[in-house]
């Protein structure tokens, strides 16, 4: 007997999260259904489960699948059922004006429009998944990589690449990245192979710190045995760095970004806020100092997605270090618990059903 019904973990309050069973959806002619192999937890899942970050009572959470295509839409062609597969965490239609415009991220013209996963839509932490507008989104697994070896590239690869591609990193610039959790380590090694100079990593975690310079960080800071924004003035004989990227999303590490960026420099900004932020109008030059501030939100779709695997197939990162523990789906409010208060050195989890 076909299976019907699924195991989800859904939101469904504040502080509450737990395993349910869900029907298994079925694909309209343009969707696609996976049957997820791997996902992981984010940090935007701990702001969904905090509450910080509203999604309806009951949805599945989760924005990172690996998996095996199960069924295809009608109208659904050049995949087969069987193959593995990703989706990004952004799944752009490839067909409204911001799709057009090259804003896949913001598609249909809303904020945040194309980040469906896990927000709009049912997401990836459960046993199957229906992947929306499957022939923009989704992405061939080459066979000569493992689950654990793709599972960053729907989001964390993606995020902080885009630290470094929207930042405009040239060669020989100098750069700090304030935070060095999965974002900022995937915005460290984006840095470096954008080719900049000197890249400064800051965080008080000395692990996090060391996979910072297998990353590619020149000099690293731990911000609870030196200032980082008076050192990085030091390192750069008083002139600031060319981008900084914030990779944590509080006040702290936005105002450190800016004390450090030089007039006619780029802060680029990851971070996921849950309050207002308050730009320093000292380090502003008073709005007089050529400066931009950029934002992203992890860029999707099927070919950004092939162009990771790529970078990983071709050996120019590895993320291998990043997935620090396992747990099966049953146990993954267990998980959650440990990545939420970051017990025991963890990075990243894989999740497998």
């Amino acid at each position: 007997m076909k299976q019907k019904t699924m195991t989800s973990l859904i939101f469904v309050a504040p502080g509450k999260i737990e395993l349910t069973q869900k029907p298994i959806p079925s694909p309209g002619p343009t969707d696609a259904l996976i049957r997820i192999t791997t996902t992981t937890i984010c940090g935007t899942d701990v702001h969904i489960l905090k509450g910080e970050y509203p999604v309806r009572p009951g949805l599945t959470i989760g924005h990172e699948p690996v998996g095996t295509i199960e069924e295809l839409g009608s109208a659904v062609t050049g995949y087969q059922v069987g193959q593995r597969v990703i989706a990004g965490a952004i799944t752009p239609c490839g067909q409204c004006h911001s799709c057009f415009e090259g804003h896949h991220s913001q598609c249909g013209g809303k904020p945040m429009g194309g980040w469906r996963f896990g927000n709009t839509i049912d997401g990836a932490q459960a046993e199957f998944l229906l992947v929306p507008n499957a022939m923009a989104n989704l992405a061939l697994v080459p066979d000569q990589l493992s689950d654990e070896e793709v599972l960053m590239c729907p989001d964390i690869i993606s995020t902080g690449f885009s630290g470094a591609e929207s930042a405009k990193i040239k060669i020989g610039d100098m750069v700090a990245i304030f935070a060095q959790g999965p974002i900022g380590l995937c915005a460290t090694a984006g840095a470096k192979l954008s080719g900049a100079s000197l890249i400064i990593a800051v965080d008080s975690i000395e692990k996090r710190l060391k996979i910072a310079r297998e990353f590619g960080a020149d000099v690293t800071i731990n911000f609870k045995e030196k200032d980082p924004v008076s050192t990085i003035m030091e390192l750069t004989h008083g002139r600031g760095v060319d981008v900084a990227i914030e990779a944590l999303g509080t006040e702290n590490t936005f105002q450190s970004c800016m004390r450090v960026l030089k007039p006619g420099g780029t802060l680029s900004s990851l971070g996921v806020y849950s309050n207002d932020i308050h730009v320093p109008v000292s380090a502003f030059y008073a709005g007089l100092g050529d400066q931009k501030i950029i934002t992203t939100l992890c860029p999707g779709g099927k070919e950004r997605m092939r162009r990771l695997m790529d970078v990983i197939s071709h050996k120019r990162v590895t993320l291998k270090p990043l997935v620090t523990h396992r747990f099966k789906l049953d146990d993954i409010v267990e998980a959650y618990d440990l990545f939420a208060n970051q017990r025991d050195g963890v990075l990243k989890v894989a999740i497998t059903p």
